[in-house]
This record gives structure tokens, C-alpha cells and sequence, in this order.
């Protein structure tokens, strides 16, 4: 099974089943992850920032590559709520700017 581990949330590892994207792996697994359009890729607020393993994850959806175009995506970030990951492990980070008040992170 694949898995997403989370550096600043205390390296947590989320197994992400087939076909699941991150978001839903995250909310299975009981973690409070911010997505304010309700995962229908109309927001940018689901943001992962992957540090290692981008290529492991499906290709970006038209929604990513327009926000991106937009400048509201970085190349390195991907929407939890778009995307999946098919094997391997993926490490990613919360980006500051859409982390919940009420969560603790780490550095």
C-alpha cells in the first residue's frame, strides 16, 4: 500500500489505499486537514507541498495546471483533494499559509 508521511504534522505516515486520493487517506485516518470547497478542486487551500517523491503521484489535473498557470500553485505543491497516489511513499509538509489554528505542527 502506498503512503503519505507527513513531516510537520509529528511524521506522521497515512496509508493511501488505490484509487483513494490524499485528502480522503487523511480524513480516513482521522486527520483534520484544511479544504475549504469541500475537495471539489475549486480552492487551493488542501495543498500538500511534496518534498520528495512528486513523480511517485498521478500526473496533475487541469484544475492543478490552471492554478499553477495562476500562480497559485507552486511546481512542487499538489491539492490533496486531485490527488492520488498508485505506490511508494510520498513525503510532504503542510504549507504554512493553510495551517489549522487548532492543530500542533512541527518544524
Amino acid at each position: 500500500m502506498a503512503i503519505l508521511t507527513v513531516q510537520n504534522l509529528k511524521s506522521v505516515a497515512v496509508p493511501v489505499p488505490a484509487g483513494t486520493t490524499l485528502l480522503a487517506a487523511l480524513q480516513a485516518a482521522g486527520h483534520d486537514w484544511m479544504h475549504a470547497c469541500g475537495a471539489r478542486g475549486r480552492c487551493t487551500s488542501c495543498r500538500v507541498q511534496v518534498v520528495q517523491g512528486l513523480e511517485l503521484l498521478t500526473p496533475p489535473t487541469d484544475v492543478e495546471l490552471r492554478y499553477r498557470r495562476a500562480g497559485r500553485l507552486l511546481a512542487h505543491e499538489r491539492l490533496t483533494c486531485q490527488t492520488r497516489l498508485p505506490a511508494g511513499e510520498v513525503v510532504g509538509r503542510v504549507p504554512e499559509a493553510t495551517k489549522l489554528p487548532h492543530m500542533r505542527y512541527s518544524e
